[in-house]
């Protein structure tokens, strides 16, 4: 009579799984795992356990119960031991246990559970905030958060104003301030700021609600099953080597959903309201994705200066047109030098604004403490100032 084992992998990290559940599955030798993380799978694999990627077809469904695909795989199944290996524990994180052991008995296996650390223990986060509340805080959960959305709405003359449409320059604003406080290393600001950007996000939900659109609720599905179907790699059978090969799955899915299939082109659906250089690096990823990119680091060098010296020749010409044409050439390429170099090239954009600012600040105010002002000081005055500036205010 074959022996189903059901056992738990801790929450997904290799350093987490017990003994217990190791020796377990090494006692058995084969399984199936349900939403393994790779490098969890990989160390199982090590360890001398094989495992049968295959057996399960939708391991997302098997997990949350589907009677469908359980029924499926215990009628697939021969009379050899095999191990179910489940995140977290089976007792407590595997809604669909009750109907896989009816079934088994069904088909007169016998069933054993191997408990493991339950999947709640990394979820203590969420109720233990490590940012210190101010005075006379008290602590808030999702659907607190919700609901305070929902009287805002109801109660603030000026929530009750706002439409999708009023709502974006806030958006957008509060999108580059977490960028600010991520590129500060300010943890107590970006804790704020994503707060800020979550509320636009509620925001937008609740104004969807209220119209019978979509609610919060569905947003937080078709999120989960994006991420779910797009990652097969992580809640699936799915193996991948490297970061190419799952840039190259998440392009293919994408193509298979609704929004992709009405594209004309791999270039459609970045935003054009992106910034320019944000645009342009979007554009030159998802091409070199299907091997149109330059072999090497010495084709771009060579095509920069291939633009600049165009950029020249249409400055001597006076050509505004030209110029402007040329310029954006430029520009697009060094997009794609940053690019190849692993460099974001809005980020060194804005680092360089940023030390301009400082320095530039830095000649203000030296200039102040001496009673003069920038404007009314020579041009060899400036640059020794600038250079100043360039020691002091690095």
């Amino acid at each position: 009579m074959a022996m189903i084992r059901v056992v738990g992998l801790g929450p997904g990290d290799p350093d987490l799984l017990t003994l217990g559940s190791l020796e377990a599955l090494r006692r058995i030798g084969r399984a199936v795992t349900l939403l393994a993380p790779p490098e969890l799978v990989l160390f199982l694999e090590s360890e001398g356990i094989a495992i049968e990627r295959q057996r399960i077809k939708d391991a997302s469904l098997f997990v949350r119960g589907s009677s469908e695909e359980i029924e499926a795989f215990v009628a697939s199944l021969d009379d050899a031991d095999l191990a179910i290996a489940v995140l977290g524990n089976p007792l407590s994180d595997f809604p669909g246990l009750a109907i896989l052991l009816r079934a088994c008995e069904r088909r007169g296996f016998l069933c054993e559970l191997v408990p493991g650390m339950p999947r709640a223990t990394l979820s203590a986060a969420i109720s233990m905030p490590l940012v210190p509340l101010p005075p006379l805080s008290e602590h808030h959960g999702w659907d607190d958060l919700v609901e305070i959305m929902a009287r805002l709405r109801r109660s603030c003359p000026w929530d009750r104003e706002q439409t999708h449409e009023s709502l974006v320059p806030y958006l957008v604003e509060e999108t580059f301030e977490v960028a600010d406080a991520i590129e500060a290393h300010a943890d107590g600001e970006l804790c704020e700021e994503l707060g800020d950007l979550l509320l636009q996000v509620l925001f937008h939900a609740q104004l969807a609600t209220e119209r019978g659109r979509f609610s919060i609720a569905d947003w937080v599905d078709t999120l989960s099953n994006k991420m779910i179907r797009r990652h097969p790699h992580v809640f699936g059978d799915q193996a991948v080597a490297n970061v190419s090969e799952v840039w190259k799955n998440w392009d293919q899915l994408k193509a298979l959903e609704p929004a992709g299939k009405k594209r004309e082109s791999r270039l459609d659906g970045i935003p054009k309201g992106l910034g320019a250089l944000q645009r342009a690096q979007k554009m030159q990823e998802k091409a070199a994705r299907v091997g149109f990119d330059w072999p090497d680091l010495s084709g771009i060098r060579e095509k920069l200066v291939e633009e600049v010296a165009e950029l020249e020749v249409a400055w001597r010409a006076g050509e505004i047109g030209a110029i402007r044409e040329e310029v954006g050439d430029v520009l697009f390429t060094l997009v794609n030098f940053a690019r190849t170099i692993g460099l974001d090239a809005e980020g060194t954009l804005r680092s360089a604004n940023e030390k301009f600012y400082r320095r530039f600040t830095f000649m203000e105010k030296h200039a102040e403490r001496d009673g003069r002002v920038l404007s009314e000081m020579s041009l060899d005055e400036l640059e020794e100032l600038w250079q100043l500036a360039k020691m002091e205010a690095a």
